[in-house]
């Protein structure tokens, strides 16, 4: 065992500490050479006992939950010790009355939905790996998808947070409670900061009711009668809960027909969804666009299908980005790829390209109509090779002087973040 491990053990334990040849999805994160060891705290004790550990030693440390998304961002560098919270999973407090949860950030979020379920409620996010994505990395990657058409983002539901600074001290934003605004702005630094700011240990977050009935709209046809369509959608008095449109790729891999697709999903009461699901399905026919109605079981399948392909690629070297663009302009974007969707109303969504010049080739192309795409997944050859944020704005030097005041030593998930912060 290494001197850095040893160190380690005596405060989680020799179980609780083991090698990165034991993880080697630990190790597709990382540029350079492989950390020392990971460890694995089991309380949030003992988890600022390591950081103040490392803080005094200088160690680098790359934080994780489960590491489902350690392979987003760039790569860190010279990393001496990985710290999982995966072990911190313990429910806190469930204000069944206030729509409120609190939990430790190593619980899996479907752990966390099995839990609210028995009160008939929800967490209104989508991660992109719900079966292991831990609540703490939901956060620190702001990580939500197709239900922010609705609910919004994770900053949105975001009521507290406890997290361990880069000196090892405990400190809280926020609260328990829906009015409480105390901590606002620190909470929204922390959400998709990828880690580099401070540990997060704990977070408290809104909840909904569960709604009785569910049923989704797929129209598919071709790209200027989906752009209307989506146009109808946006400015009528349709509520949906989550709407995308698809590539022509995408809808057929799934079976959905051809051509282009818009995908509507409307939960409330069984009358309001059999409702507002005839309306969209009017203004398919109107545009002469093919219409399908999914209930029951066949809407939650559709849904778990599509999240699955957009966020596991066949191959390794696919390489999977995020974008950003105008949501008039996603129907254009969506036109040069295989594989993509694109959120209705916030123009952000995820799509596949196949290397990196097709991928700068469309970054090129949001970038062109006031857009980004960020790479998020990808070969770590690749990610050596190109700048993985592509960020073209001018808050950086903010960010900078914010890193500087959280983490002064850039010890925390060094290079993850925009401009190698």
């Amino acid at each position: 065992m290494t001197a850095i491990a040893s160190t380690l053990a005596s405060i989680v334990g020799a179980e609780n500490t083991v090698y990165p040849e034991d993880n080697p999805q630990i190790l597709q994160a990382i540029g350079g050479k492989p950390p020392s060891c990971i460890v694995y705290p089991q309380t949030q004790a003992q988890l600022a006992e390591v950081i103040a550990t490392a803080d005094s030693h200088n160690w680098r440390v790359l934080p994780c939950g489960g590491g489902s998304k350690l392979s987003w961002g760039g790569l860190t560098q010279d990393v001496d010790v990985v710290v999982s919270t995966k072990h911190l999973n313990q429910l806190i407090e469930h204000a069944v009355g206030d729509l409120t949860v609190t939990v430790e950030a190593g619980m899996k979020f479907g752990h966390l939905q099995q839990i609210l379920v028995n009160s008939r409620q929800f967490l209104a996010l989508d991660p992109s790996k719900p079966d292991s994505a831990t609540i703490g990395g939901i956060v620190a990657t702001a990580d939500t998808n197709s239900l922010r058409q609705r609910y919004g983002s994770v900053r949105d539901q975001l009521l507290g947070i406890t997290f361990i600074r880069a000196d090892g001290q405990i400190a809280k934003a926020g609260g328990r409670v829906v009015k409480n605004v105390a901590g606002y702005d620190l909470m929204k630094l922390f959400t998709g900061a990828y880690g580099t700011l401070g540990i997060i240990s704990q977070v408290t977050f809104r909840v909904y009711p569960l709604q009785e009935a569910s049923g989704t709209v797929v129209l598919t046809g071709s790209a200027e009668a989906i752009l209307q369509a989506a146009n109808t959608l946006r400015g009528s008095a349709l509520t949906p809960t989550q709407a995308d449109l698809l590539s022509m790729q995408l809808v057929s891999s799934l079976g959905l027909g051809t051509g282009m697709g818009l995908i509507a999903r409307f939960q409330s009461i069984p009358e309001s969804v059999k409702e507002q699901s005839h309306r969209m399905l009017e203004v398919g026919q109107t545009l002469g666009l093919t219409g399908t109605v999914y209930a029951d079981a066949d809407d939650s399948n559709l849904w778990q299908r599509l999240q699955e392909k957009i966020h596991n690629p066949a191959t390794e070297s696919t390489i999977t980005c995020k974008i950003g663009i105008l949501p008039t302009a996603a129907v254009e974007v969506l036109t040069g790829v295989e594989i993509g969707l694109v959120h209705l109303s916030s123009g952000l969504g995820v799509v596949q390209v196949q290397n990196q010049t097709q991928a700068l080739k469309v970054r090129s192309l949001c970038q062109s109509r006031h857009g980004f795409l960020t790479v998020i997944k990808a070969p770590v050859a690749v990610k050596q090779q190109i700048d993985v944020w592509g960020y073209t704005g001018n808050a950086l030097p903010l960010m900078r002087r914010i890193k500087q005041q959280f983490d002064s030593k850039n010890l925390l998930s060094p290079g993850r973040f925009v401009g190698g912060i």
